[in-house]
């Protein structure tokens, strides 16, 4: 009985490393999804983050996507060609400007390109804590009744524009 009293830290050590064995063999979902699919898209209004263009609103006006970015931003550089070949597809791409300053936007639209049809300010990041939002680059895709049909985190990729273009397929 003396004896098979230490055989139990082998035991417990093997039963630790075969769960450890198990996790790493079967990863949990990392994917993140909102609680905002399927519901309108929160409301909100901000003001033009460069002169001469429109502010971006909630309002419900056809497909379309909603992109936070910012000139800081590493990622955002190598999304935006791809989210101009979106626009050149005619897409309607609405432009979140998260903690940035007017000038830094227009160099960085001057450099990367501008896919955006209306670049909202949001300075205080209020909108990007309505809808969730944990960073830039993320972006949603919203039907033309408001509803928010995808959220996509990270940067956009070419491996991403697939589901993006159903996404905006759908939301018609």
């Amino acid at each position: 009985m003396r004896r098979a009293i230490f055989f139990v830290p082998l035991g417990l050590l093997l039963l630790f490393l075969g769960a450890v064995g198990w996790r790493l063999a079967n990863p949990p979902d990392t994917r993140i999804v909102s609680h905002l699919v399927g519901r309108p898209l929160p409301v909100f209004m901000l003001p033009a983050a460069l002169p001469g263009r429109d502010g971006v609103s909630a309002r419900a006006d056809g497909p379309r996507l909603v992109n936070f970015f910012a000139s800081w931003c590493v990622p955002c550089i190598g999304e935006a060609p791809l989210l101009g070949r979106l626009k050149d597809e005619g897409v309607a791409i609405d432009g979140i400007a998260v903690r940035d300053r007017p000038e830094d936007i227009a160099r960085f639209l001057a450099r990367y390109g501008d896919p955006y049809r209306a670049i909202g300010a949001d300075g205080d990041s209020r909108a990007q804590m309505l809808l969730g939002s944990s960073g830039v680059p993320e972006t949603y895709v919203v039907d033309r009744r408001g509803i928010i049909r995808l959220h996509h985190v990270g940067p956009v990729e070419a491996a991403d524009l697939t589901e993006l273009r159903s996404a905006l397929a759908a939301a018609r």
